[in-house]
């Protein structure tokens, strides 16, 4: 933005005292009755001011925080000077998702909370801002299809609709290589489509999506489950010259924070019981229509008047944000330690406070009870209290003697992580898992222990953020390329 009288551009002083901008949302007592995503749109003028706060620093110390290295700043002065179509190619240049990233990024951890101007005020709201040149190109004129060069008639099967495969398959397709991409769900999307509610990202932002790679020329299979009948192995077989494993962390974990170890394994007294749901579970059938669905996920939820989730991330929020929505009187979130070792966003914690969730800290379940029908009712719990670090960093949280109380609850939710299923990886012949079944992957090439086939995201690093994983399949991408490029 310029001075109006002088057009003349405003100097990094003048830029500082620009006051941050509103970024509007539904308010809480709406919202909670809909699916709509929490925050609306901007306007164009708001946010050009919005972008002139950049200060333009030589440092760009906000690009340096972006796993994808966007451009930021001369991203925002695009913005700032009312090119917003610009700006929105200029994140496309780094960037295969920029409409997820600016929505589901913690920026606060990464280009946000690298940011000058935040040092003595609010950040500039790089994630809204990216999301809105983003929106505003696909709503204007659509994302813009490039130029595809001559096939090099190599086939590349890649294994997960979700950021990564996507990211792969987009950028190998713009090479000339065709793309068939396999996904276990009945659409793709994978995380995006399946995993993240509707009021943080809408499906039709995926969809669109979805509907340009198909422009593209890729190719989706669905209700495919590679390592259920069809292997990695099958997939050469059948005349791929690579493979891309990009499926998530779609195993949930169950910690030891209920019951004893077992012979090696935890028991979770009355977790059978009617009313108890894992994550994964409880998002997509809350939150995706049945015809959607795979038939087996198709019954509608049952849900009761108090909805308790144990665990203190994302995806608890998620469940929590969900019960609301879905009619709960009362939702209430049960974690072990306190919220300052939450390793969720503290935006998502705020917005479900906003929304009528209640917080228990310091708290253990211990057993669920039930009914004579089996249905759960009440969930003891026991006080804790934090000791010396543990293995994550975080202090240990460990029970106080004689503290139990009953929470009472006719739903209870487990969001307590995710890991991998070994199925993928063991249809691959000669491919290398570590002690939690990540495939061992090379972090610049993607480059498995099995020659053609290539991994990024979370199957190598665990369940992580969407931007990293794009930042891994970029260079997986590369990687391929090269390799069929070399292998003739």
């Amino acid at each position: 933005m310029t001075d109006s009288k002088a057009e003349t551009p405003l100097d990094r002083k003048a830029r500082l005292q620009i006051p941050a901008q509103t970024m509007p949302k539904q308010a809480p007592e709406a919202r909670i009755h809909n699916w709509d995503e929490v925050y609306l749109p901007l306007d164009l003028e708001t946010a050009r001011i919005e972008a002139s706060r950049c200060i333009q620093c030589p440092a760009a110390r906000c690009q340096k925080g972006c796993p994808l290295y966007n451009d930021i700043p001369a991203a925002l002065a695009l913005l700032e000077s009312g090119d917003v179509i610009g700006a929105a190619n200029k994140f496309r240049e780094t960037s295969p998702l920029p409409e997820m990233c600016g929505r589901l990024c913690p920026q606060e951890r990464l280009c946000q909370g690298s940011c000058v101007a935040g040092k003595n005020a609010q950040p500039v709201a790089i994630g809204r801002l990216e999301a809105f040149v983003a929106d505003y190109q696909r709503r204007q004129s659509g994302l813009p299809l490039p130029e595809l060069p001559p096939s090099t008639g190599k086939r590349v099967a890649i294994v997960g609709a979700g950021p990564a495969g996507l990211a792969v398959a987009e950028a190998l397709v713009k090479n000339g290589h065709a793309c068939t991409v396999f996904d276990a769900w009945p659409e793709p999307g994978g995380l995006l489509l399946y995993g993240i509610p509707s009021f943080k990202l809408s499906k039709r932002v995926v969809e669109d999506k979805i509907e340009y790679l198909r422009r593209l020329g890729i190719e989706f299979v669905p209700n495919t489950v590679i390592g259920e009948g069809l292997s990695v192995d099958g997939l050469f077989e059948r005349g791929f010259h690579a493979v891309f494993l990009g499926h998530g962390a779609t195993k949930e974990t169950e910690l030891d924070i209920l019951g004893e170890d077992i012979n090696g394994t935890y028991a979770v007294p009355g977790k059978d019981l009617k009313g108890v749901y894992w994550a994964m579970d409880f998002l997509v059938r809350g939150n995706v229509p049945p015809e959607r669905l795979p038939a087996k996920m198709r019954e509608p939820l049952k849900i009761g008047k108090r909805v308790a989730v144990i665990g203190g991330g994302d995806t608890a929020m998620d469940c929590l944000r969900t019960a609301v929505r879905l009619g709960a009187e009362e939702v209430v979130c049960l974690y072990r330690r306190t919220e300052a070792e939450m390793p969720g966003r503290a935006e998502e914690r705020k917005n479900a406070h906003e929304e009528g969730v209640r917080f228990h800290y310091l708290v253990r379940p211990v057993r669920l009870l039930g009914d004579g029908n089996r249905q759960v009712q009440k969930i003891e719990c026991q006080r804790m209290e934090l000791g010396e670090p543990d293995a994550s960093g975080r202090r240990r949280p460990l029970p106080v003697a004689g503290s139990e109380f009953m929470v009472e609850a006719d739903t209870v939710v487990f969001a307590l992580g995710f890991g991998l299923d070994g199925k993928v990886a063991e249809s691959c012949a000669g491919l290398k898992t570590d002690d939690w079944g990540q495939i061992a992957a090379e972090e610049e090439t993607g480059a498995t222990s099995r020659p053609g086939v290539f991994a990024a995201g979370d199957c190598v690093h665990g369940a992580d953020l969407v931007v990293t994983a794009l930042a891994g399949a970029k260079r997986a991408a590369a990687g391929i390329h090269r390799y069929l490029s070399e292998t003739g």
